[in-house]
């Protein structure tokens, strides 16, 4: 559908991390990086989905990665080596490996949690963020993440009963994943981020979940935590089908053009 970046590799403190660095029309093009969701990979969720090109068609320089156990980054077994402060060391690392000072931060479902931790644990590097696919549940909570282990860990797909940890193993078959590292990685410690954590975020924020999507939650519900964040409701979308979805692009590409680096 679109083509795909070269890839790259970098260690992030020990742990061999797949990237594309997608350079801008300009050489001081303002960087995005792109951080996917569970069981995706960089090009899954951000490439075929034409994020991409519209990004660097606005003129961005785009970066991707594929987080730890995922797509062509190294895989690890061990419950400790997950959870999003972790992985949002992983992002931190690959703007140092870079030389990139600040960049704007775009996550979808566990990429969005992986940001937020990233913005709250280093708020000089990030300018602005988008939270896709993930709402009000990044301050409650994602529940039924033991079945979606034990169908990632079933013998076949037929074996899951659960229709929600279903989609999830159907999705994690699809981009060709590491069964046993995603099931270790989805039994990691959940990091807990609170209402009041939420609120003390310092870039501007935006938050956009399908209407239809019950494992993000409401948009207007997160953005209202945190002063001065902006909702936005992609219509018609469950959580599988928002990411892709034009008016989402649309609406990061005008909010991150309200935001530059420079100011203006």
């Amino acid at each position: 559908m679109f083509p795909r970046p070269q890839t790259k590799s970098f260690s992030s403190d020990g742990v061999t991390l797949s990237y594309f660095d997608q350079p801008g029309p300009a050489a001081d093009a303002e960087p995005v990086l792109l951080i996917h969701g569970f069981a995706s990979n960089a090009a899954t969720n951000w490439v075929d989905t034409g994020w991409v090109s519209a990004l660097s068609s606005a003129g961005y320089r785009v970066i991707g990665f594929d987080n730890r156990g995922h797509g062509a980054s190294e895989k690890l077994y061990k419950i400790e080596d997950y959870g999003a402060p972790v992985m949002a060391e992983d992002a931190r690392r690959l703007l140092d490996h870079l030389s990139i000072p600040r960049a704007h931060v775009i996550g979808y479902s566990m990429g969005a949690r992986i940001a937020a931790f990233l913005a709250l644990a280093h708020p000089e590097r990030v300018q602005s963020l988008v939270f896709g696919g993930l709402g009000i549940n990044m301050v409650r909570g994602m529940a039924g993440t033991g079945p979606i282990a034990h169908a990632l860990e079933a013998p076949s797909v037929d074996d899951v009963k659960s229709q929600a940890a279903r989609t999830f193993r159907v999705f994690a078959e699809q981009t060709r994943s590491d069964l046993k590292a995603l099931a270790t990685c989805i039994r990691s410690a959940r990091a807990p981020i609170t209402a009041e954590t939420v609120a003390t975020l310092k870039p501007p924020v935006l938050v956009a979940v399908g209407d239809r999507d019950v494992v993000g939650g409401s948009a207007e519900e997160l953005a209202a935590l945190i002063p001065g964040a902006e909702a936005f409701v992609i219509n018609g979308r469950e959580h599988m089908r928002a990411v892709g979805d034009a008016s989402f692009k649309d609406t990061a590409r005008a909010f991150l053009a309200r935001h530059r680096l420079g100011g203006g």
